[in-house]
């Protein structure tokens, strides 16, 4: 009966252990981010996610299927403005950095940032974001209706901010496996559900071909 205590024990201080390891990880991340980093995630949301990222290779071959800009709040707190499925919204830098863990509670994480031709943008371009606050999730996909998914909002707030001129490029979206060129059955439900046609070939944009652009370096990535 002790050493089953004793073992239990043990096996307790070795979980609090990773658990403060990671929860520091995710500190040490937090305290190199600047306003104006694009965050990008590989999140762990299932059949749909592993779609997005399937579609196109991000950088260094990851899958990524999100991406948010770092920006501060008005007490100087450090948040990431974003489009969810609730729409254009702030979240807490830690949980954002949490929400994108792995099953080992590692944060899947990719820092891009601004080159410095660039740079100028950022305020700019996080306040077109906080304006944006409040707008709904683009379901459909489908570029200027007033509604954002997540790497449009990033690609329309420097727009704005660089006076209508693209900074990332839109390209013709595919909602195609590579391996097979048929639609994903993910999209196939998808888009049924939603009762509209897919928007295969329609300019779009998304977070793996952003984490590719030539504007932007990556500083710090989970594949490292």
């Amino acid at each position: 009966m002790r050493l089953k205590s004793l073992i239990i024990l043990i096996c307790l201080s070795a979980i609090s252990v990773s658990s403060c390891a990671n929860v520091e990880r995710r500190r040490d991340i937090a305290r190199s981010i600047k306003p104006g980093d694009l965050l990008f995630r590989d999140s762990n949301c299932g059949p749909l996610c592993d779609a997005i990222g399937k579609v196109t290779t991000g950088y260094d071959g990851a899958n990524l299927s999100h991406v948010g800009i770092a920006a501060k709040d008005v007490n100087g707190q450090m948040i990431v403005l974003e489009a969810v499925s609730k729409g254009v919204v702030a979240t807490d830098l830690q949980i954002f950095l949490k929400r994108g863990s792995d099953s080992n509670n590692q944060p899947k994480i990719m820092v891009g940032r601004l080159r410095q031709p660039y740079q100028r943008l950022i305020p700019a371009a996080i306040k077109e974001a906080e304006a944006m606050k409040g707008k709904s999730y683009d379901k459909a996909y489908i570029i200027d209706n007033d509604a954002y998914y997540c790497s449009e909002l990033i690609y329309e707030i420097f727009r704005r901010a660089n006076g209508g001129k693209p900074v990332f490029m839109l390209e013709p979206m595919t909602f195609k496996d590579p391996e097979t060129g048929q639609t994903m059955p993910a999209w196939q439900e998808y888009f049924a559900k939603l009762g509209i046609d897919i928007p295969e070939g329609m300019p779009g944009i998304n977070p793996s071909g952003i984490s590719r652009s030539p504007a932007i370096t990556i500083v710090y990535s989970f594949k490292n």
